[in-house]
């Protein structure tokens, strides 16, 4: 495509694209095609994306009819794939913009594995158009869009199915259907981990973008003045404007397990804070590395919450969750300890609700039946796991800088969350090795909320409802909930 085409072409998509959000009108959700084949399309096809495209093509009649992928080069060699996959059963287009294939009138599904600035807006634009999704964690990059695309999917009547694999297994659903049965009592905090081993990813100049990489639509939403290396292709998670740190990413599975484990009925916590920093690698990322995330919800029950990613010998990968109960008992690594035992005892789990077939199959089983329903984590769920990170990462984000010492938590008369924040004091003091001397916690402010209206209330409402929306670059603007 010429120069000027591709100009001609980007204009007419970002007008089409305005017309979705302003001209939206209720719609129902397509009806699946001839012989009950599913035509879907994967947009971000070079990490994650593989495994969507694996997962799709692993299901009967199920064609991945469109590859959506900014970068030239890996879209080609990810079509090539497909090709050699398909046999010839079908053919797969590959595309740069999104808004080209929710545009077929025969595609029935999207799944999306682009960079978290971009899965509202996809997921937004997709049911608009009439088109199932499955969106990877988080579906939000910030609290404001994840409200717009749950109004997106009641008005539509879309599937959305959230990338969290966890909500389709029965085990993890029979669990907790029993601890909100109160089997074990009335849980105090569900408690999430996030601790994986990561480093430094170093520094990279600005510079202008490589000629494969169509930097306009890799930016999409963003408003990023200046390229470089460090974005493309995983880095971005480690940027504000791009990704979420750690604490929604691989954490959103463990955040989405936290929440599910609350009573019934419970949206948004009432207030939430977090300390932590990034340490020891002295690079260009900007989100903590290490964190202990706090939140309260109406009823009194908490959220705890650790990502901790520095490495160091004799470290000790967590990505797990664990449930502490108001008479002293608690379920760590499976098995259920009564108060005051140190013997774990094997927990009898009758298998809970899941649309079967894995988070793949559970999907295609709803886009099949026209049942949002059907989705093992949908946009509500999801949405309410996202604000639930979203809130302790904004906490931190508003945060001052303190010192590295076991007095830099402020958690008032909490013991419990005064007890786990020392826990991670001890293993980066003791076991990463830093010095009170040249290191410094970010302590973020106590942010009150308000879970009817999705706002900031109290002494840090003004800063912190900053940050409920990013600011969207022309042609690419997140709708208002009240007009997707």
């Amino acid at each position: 495509m010429s120069k000027t085409n591709r100009r001609q072409f980007l204009k007419q998509s970002l007008a089409a694209g305005t017309a979705f959000a302003v001209c939206g009108t209720k719609s129902n959700a397509r009806i699946v095609g001839a012989n009950n084949r599913l035509r879907i399309a994967v947009a971000g096809v070079n990490g994650r994306g593989s495994s969507h495209i694996s997962g799709w093509m692993g299901q009967d009649n199920v064609e991945v009819a469109y590859l959506i992928e900014p970068d030239s080069r890996v879209l080609a060699r990810r079509l090539k794939d497909v090709e050699k996959r398909a046999k010839g059963r079908y053919t797969c287009r590959g595309v740069v913009d999104v808004r080209e294939a929710l545009d077929d009138k025969n595609l029935d599904a999207i799944s999306i594995a682009t960079p978290n600035h971009w899965h509202s807006l996809m997921t937004i634009w997709a049911a608009q158009a009439g088109k199932h999704v499955y969106v990877e964690k988080p579906m939000s990059h910030d609290i404001r869009e994840g409200r717009v695309a749950v109004e997106a999917q009641k008005k539509y009547g879309v599937v959305i199915q959230h990338g969290t694999q966890r909500r389709s297994d029965a085990g993890n659903a029979g669990l907790h259907d029993l601890i909100r049965s109160g089997k074990f009592g009335k849980m105090k905090i569900s408690y999430g981990y996030c601790c994986k081993p990561r480093s430094s990813i170093g520094f990279k100049s600005p510079s202008a973008p490589p000629p494969n990489l169509d930097w306009n639509l890799w930016r999409g939403p963003a408003i990023i003045d200046q390229y470089h290396g460090n974005y493309v292709h995983y880095n971005w998670h480690w940027f504000w404007e791009t990704g979420n740190g750690d604490m929604n990413n691989q954490g959103t599975h463990q955040l989405d397990m936290a929440y599910w484990a609350l009573d019934k009925d419970l949206t948004h916590p009432i207030r939430a804070m977090a300390i932590g920093g990034r340490f020891e690698w002295n690079d260009q990322g900007e989100t903590p590395n290490t964190m202990f995330g706090i939140a309260e919800y109406p009823n009194g029950q908490y959220v705890f919450f650790n990502v901790r990613n520095v490495n160091y010998k004799g470290y000790q990968r967590q990505v797990e969750n664990e449930y502490y109960f108001e008479d002293g008992g608690k379920i760590i690594g499976g098995l259920y300890y009564p108060k005051g035992s140190n013997e774990g005892e094997t927990i009898d789990i009758p298998r809970g609700h899941v649309t079967p077939g894995g988070n793949w199959g559970s999907f295609i089983a709803a886009c099949r039946a026209g049942d949002p329903t059907m989705a093992n984590g949908n946009a509500q769920d999801a949405h309410r796991g996202c604000v639930l990170g979203h809130l302790m990462n904004n906490s931190y984000r508003l945060g001052k800088s303190a010192p590295f010492n076991a007095r830099a938590g402020r958690f008032g008369d909490n013991r419990d969350a005064y007890e786990h924040f020392m826990r991670l004091h001890e293993i980066m003091s003791k076991g990463v090795g830093l010095p009170e001397d040249g290191n410094n916690y970010v302590v973020g402010p106590w942010l009150t909320f308000d879970p009817r209206t999705e706002r900031h209330t109290g002494e840090f409402a003004t800063e912190a409802n900053e940050l409920l929306k990013d600011a969207n670059r022309p042609g690419f603007q997140v709708p208002d909930p009240r007009n997707v």
